[in-house]
């Protein structure tokens, strides 16, 4: 059973309390730690069904719930997007060629140099944890590690601009003015979300935007940022699966992902690598 906590701004925002940080942590290391755990399982000719099956088994060890199984008709513990695929990428599925395949792609088996976002989230106590982060198969171009580094930076861009007082807007505009910098565009299809004790609901995060608009922060507020990053155009577009979302242009795009929670001068973040493994620059 649910118990929400806190109030409600006029935005329809949840202001948790200050117990509720606890056990935000507490999911979020426990999504964060099946992410470390799958780092030695990412190489080339590993496929995306035997990554889920390893994500499923280690859900299970930790004593969790999978919160995406079932979730709208969704039947896996991940979502695994791979090159050009910008997020809802279904484990097992074939991997779509992008712009400069030179595989003839016929199952969901990585290649060398491949680079995917693989996405988790496990429900704790009745608190989701939610969080994703690039992984390279073998080694990465050196364009695909510019582009997870920058897509990185980025969202440690937005986390530093979260503070109360500041709006989303102001987040949104710091990761694209970022991004864009780079001479990369941010994606607008897609953005992240509130969370706690429900896997999604208000505010949507958008990773784009102008300052001073938007909500204002507040202490209390949990949500996601998660930008997803392209190198070339924003436009995406949906497989036939219904979930599948791709670069339009067919170029390559990564995300990352952290919950975070709105403290007294900053952002709490709730999924960081218990080996500090989120991003390392070595592997891409």
């Amino acid at each position: 059973m649910r118990h929400d906590t806190g109030r409600l701004t006029r935005d329809g925002i949840r202001i948790h309390e200050a117990n509720d940080f606890a056990g935000m942590a507490k999911a979020g290391a426990v999504a964060a730690k099946i992410l470390d755990d799958l780092v030695p399982h990412v190489f080339p000719g590993q496929t995306t069904g035997g990554l889920e099956a390893i994500i499923r088994e280690l859900v299970a060890a930790s004593g969790s719930t999978s919160a995406t199984i079932g979730y709208k008709g969704y039947q896996h513990a991940s979502c695994i997007s791979v090159n050009h695929v910008v997020c809802h990428g279904i484990p097992g599925s074939k991997i779509p060629k992008w712009k400069n395949d030179t595989h003839s792609r016929t199952d969901d088996a990585l290649y060398d140099g491949d680079i995917l976002n693989i996405d988790v989230t496990v429900i704790v106590d009745g608190w989701f944890g939610d969080t994703s982060r690039m992984y390279v198969a073998g080694e990465a171009k050196p364009f695909a590690a510019r582009l997870i580094q920058v897509t990185h930076d980025a969202l440690m861009i937005g986390i530093d601009t979260v503070k109360p007082g500041k709006t989303f807007g102001d987040i949104g505009h710091a990761i694209q003015s970022f991004v864009e910098g780079h001479r990369m565009s941010v994606v607008r299809d897609f953005c992240g979300h509130g969370l706690g004790r429900v896997f999604h609901a208000a505010p949507n995060v958008l990773h784009y935007g102008r300052p001073g608009t938007g909500p204002v922060l507040e202490e209390g507020m949990f949500f996601t940022i998660e930008p997803m990053v392209n190198l070339g155009r924003p436009e995406t577009k949906v497989l036939k699966d219904e979930w599948t979302a791709i670069t339009r242009d067919k170029h390559l795009s990564a995300q990352f992902e952290h919950s975070v929670g709105v403290t007294s001068d900053g952002a709490e973040i709730f999924t960081p690598s218990p080996g500090g493994l989120f991003y390392t620059p070595a592997s891409a």
